[in-house]
């Protein structure tokens, strides 16, 4: 997971760490996950990986309590391919298993890629800080 992200912020596409205790931290052993999914290819070479965790009040993101906050990576080779739409079944799926019924994505505003991805799982804009547009999936009531 961490060389994804670092080919990830080699490309251009990340900002924050990738360092393997920032993975362990934020990703592998945070408290507040309800999910971290990962996408193989046949050979076992991660494609890409999805979070889902649970906001708190105090959140760096300003998320409100009770949400969820996801953050998707995908490998620059492996975009467009699918890859994300799989990670966000399941993520959907973990959200509605857990009672979520909100799940936010902070996005940078230069990542017009992430923000088209958003808008096709079926979230929206709802508020904007200096350097992020942040959307929001609510749940559907069947």
């Amino acid at each position: 997971m961490s060389e994804l992200l670092e080919n990830l912020v080699e490309a251009g596409k990340r900002t924050m760490p990738a360092e393997i205790d920032y993975v362990r931290e934020h990703y592998v052993d945070n408290p507040l996950s309800i999910c971290c999914t990962l996408a193989e290819d046949d050979d076992g070479i991660i494609l890409g990986f999805q979070s889902l965790i649970r906001a708190v009040d105090g959140n760096p993101y300003g998320t409100p309590a009770g949400w969820g906050i996801i953050g998707t990576h995908v490998s620059p080779d492996a975009a467009r391919g699918g890859v994300g739409t799989r990670l966000f079944a399941a993520s959907e799926q973990a959200a509605i298993s857990t009672g979520l019924t909100k799940i936010e994505a902070f996005i940078g505003n230069a990542n017009a890629v992430a923000q088209a991805y958003y808008e096709r799982m079926g979230f929206k804009t709802y508020r904007q800080t200096e350097t992020a547009i942040c959307k929001v999936w609510t749940r559907q009531e069947s």
